[in-house]
């Protein structure tokens, strides 16, 4: 493909694909270590009913709107999840498992009853994205990356989620020690001073951005499979924090681009005529990744969390 059909076709699926699955993949190495995996899971499908009551007090798909009204059912969620706990004595898992079925289906209810056959917003939708439609339609080649006004057609989801990873890496750094003390060592990181509650408050907002963000370009099968697998993937690479956060950007990238092209030219090298589910496509190449680590990584055999030394 030459970059005159590379750059307005694919180099803006393949870039909003990675920028979300590195945003997801990075809070979702402290989720995983904390046993919390399934947060990711319940946010990807708690934004479901928010997009849809934005729409229907809008009447139009918009941005903000729809960016609000995702991140308040995923501030409803948390906030139910921990009352579900804590009120109900009941496991994490348990709380997330009710919160997030119940307004997942929700959601999908009130699709099923809202007529949304003007605007794309339908169940396919909010499980796989529309990744692939995400085309430069003013692009012409390489040289648009310096135009200024082939820069102002760029899909605004590319921003979006891009402003997005700058905000999780800026997050991840800045409260890298007391994130990597409190994964570790709860009961320490309260002596010394940390606010391990807020902290764990803080990961999960975060982990709820970066999942709103992402679920109207990719969809909630890659947030899901970008929360757990890559950074699962990692775990299985290394006993180091700071290299298991490489691996996993590693493991991250490369299903975006490799589930994306395979996506597309897959099925045309094996003889067939259509291409498949982009966003299906990243969510299995993630998989095999952590299959093959399951098997093959080098601390596949080990328990317990990474050395923080």
């Amino acid at each position: 493909m030459s970059g005159e059909e590379f750059v307005p076709l694919s180099l803006t699926p393949l870039l909003i694909g990675t920028f979300a699955a590195i945003a997801c993949a990075l809070p979702g190495n402290f989720l995983v270590l904390r046993k919390q995996a399934l947060i990711g899971d319940a946010i990807s499908h708690v934004v479901l009913p928010g997009i849809v009551v934005a729409f229907l007090l809008t009447g139009a798909i918009s941005t903000w709107p729809m960016m609000l009204g995702a991140a308040g059912a995923a501030v409803v969620a948390v906030v139910m999840i921990e009352a579900i706990r804590r009120l109900g004595q009941i496991e994490p898992g348990a709380a997330m498992g009710v919160v997030f079925t119940t307004m997942f289906a929700g959601g999908v209810l009130l699709l099923e009853q809202t007529d949304t056959s003007t605007v794309h917003l339908d169940v396919e939708h909010a499980l796989y994205g529309n990744l692939e439609s995400l085309i430069w339609l003013d692009a012409t080649g390489w040289q648009s990356l310096l135009d200024v006004q082939a820069l102002a057609g760029l899909p605004p989801e590319l921003p979006r989620i891009a402003l997005t990873m700058v905000g999780v890496i800026l997050f991840t750094w800045l409260f890298w020690r007391p994130l990597k003390i409190s994964t570790f060592d709860e009961g320490f990181a309260r002596t010394i001073g940390i606010r391990t509650g807020v902290l764990g408050m803080a990961l999960v907002i975060t982990a709820a951005i970066a999942a709103v963000a992402a679920f109207d370009a990719v969809g909630s099968i890659i947030v899901i499979a970008m929360f757990i697998c890559p950074p699962a993937a990692a775990r299985m690479m290394t006993n180091r924090l700071e290299t298991q956060i490489a691996w996993s950007v590693i493991f991250a990238t490369v299903s975006a681009v490799f589930g994306y092209v395979l996506a597309g030219y897959g099925p045309l090298w094996l003889g067939g005529e259509d291409a498949v589910s982009a966003a299906g496509m990243i969510a299995t190449i993630s998989g095999l990744m952590l299959a093959l680590t399951a098997v093959f990584g080098p601390c596949r055999t080990r328990s317990g969390a990474p050395s923080h030394a």
